[in-house]
């Protein structure tokens, strides 16, 4: 029995709540849903890495000298030494994407760009709040609305709060349907979250679908070069999709793939969740901080929506701005919940998907663009 004593005396209160905080996100993701292909590893692999003397992580023992642990192994492989994971997992995201309704309509596309305000305010709000540079630019990509593209920068970065960024960028992905409305509802009036927008889609040649990914390659190489890992490996996994002749290859990229590499990513975060990192204050500002660059985001969408109808005939109803940060489709489907709530004609799903696209196109892009200046905030 002294074994057992021995590790019960050995845990420390912070991993103790570091249980609960792994229970807690168990829960979230069974009972209520949120990402649980995602969370659930996450949730699990908290208490492995907090657990005394945990085999799961590297640690020294007598008689043995230095052990590697599974999940540290795993983040060195699949996270610190090439960004692996987060990367391929960007394949399979754009095979599930259908850029149609952005092709047949590309004037949409501003609000990809628009709806990544959140990222730059909460930057500088984090700088100002006393988190040096590099962690401020990892804590704004939250509001990239993209979990990936949230561990890739916290993580080339070199953040010591690649956890809680993780966290806090899905959970708040999974909030979504609650805090949208609430932002919406902030810098819209009734009268214009009723505006009706009529859907007269362009046709999209297959030509066309083909090419889009090929040629915003090409172009983000040149804009942005650092964000050519992430856009490369999105719009390629699109090409898998819209070429037409590797359809068994597009399947496995949309499920088997990118479930794999979600259980995997998940579980291997969960290495950055030891408790002696994790629960301090700055966890607690980092949430908060998330939070704020989601609904900066959102509000920055609608607004941007407000001001092109100050010059244009035909009115944009504010709410499709707001769905142009990168959370698909989850974004897209709250802006239609919410235009049938206010007039039950008022349908803006398509609209809405085609910003919502977009936005998945400009988070890479905001993402990469921090990346490409991460030798002067490395210096």
């Amino acid at each position: 029995m002294s074994f057992l004593l021995n590790g019960l005396a050995a845990t420390t209160w912070m991993q103790v709540v570091m249980y609960c905080i792994g229970g807690l996100l168990i829960w979230l993701a069974i009972k209520k849903g949120v990402e649980p292909a995602l969370i659930l590893p996450m949730g699990f692999g908290a208490i492995l890495v907090n657990l005394p003397a945990s085999g799961a992580v590297n640690q020294y023992v007598s008689g043995l000298g230095n052990v590697s642990g599974i999940l540290d192994w795993l983040f060195e492989v699949g996270i610190h030494a090439s960004e692996a994971m987060p990367l391929l997992l960007f394949i399979g995201i754009g095979a599930m994407i259908d850029f149609g309704p952005l092709l047949s309509n590309p004037k949409l596309i501003f609000f990809g760009a628009a709806a990544q305000f959140g990222i730059f305010a909460t930057i500088s709000l984090a700088t100002l709040m006393g988190f040096n540079l590099p962690d401020a630019c990892s804590i704004g990509i939250i509001g990239a609305a993209d979990g990936p593209t949230a561990i890739l920068v916290s993580q080339v970065l070199k953040s010591k709060y690649v956890g809680p960024i993780t966290v806090a960028a899905y959970s708040y992905m999974a909030l979504v349907p609650i805090i949208q409305p609430f932002a919406i509802k902030l810098c819209t009036t009734k009268k214009e979250r009723r505006i009706h927008m009529p859907y007269s889609p362009a046709g999209v040649s297959k030509m066309s679908r083909i090419l889009f990914p090929v040629i915003c390659t090409v172009i983000a190489g040149y804009v942005a070069p650092a964000s050519v890992s992430l856009v490369g490996m999105l719009m390629f996994g699109n090409l898998l999709r819209e070429c037409g002749v590797l359809d068994s290859l597009s399947d496995t990229a949309q499920h088997a793939f990118s479930n794999i590499i979600t259980l995997l990513l998940g579980i291997t975060i969960a290495s950055s969740m030891k408790a002696e990192a994790f629960i301090n204050l700055q966890t607690l500002m980092i949430l908060a901080l998330g939070l704020l660059a989601f609904v900066f985001d959102t509000m920055a969408g609608c607004l941007f929506a407000k001001f092109l109808n100050l010059f244009t005939k035909n009115k944009i109803n504010p709410m499709v701005g707001a769905a142009g940060i990168s959370a698909f489709p989850m974004s897209a489907r709250v802006i239609q919940k919410m235009g049938i709530k206010e007039d039950p004609q008022n349908h803006l799903l398509m609209h809405a998907v085609a910003a919502n696209v977009a936005g998945q196109i400009g988070s890479v892009v905001a993402g990469g663009i921090i990346l490409s200046l991460a030798p002067q905030l490395l210096m």
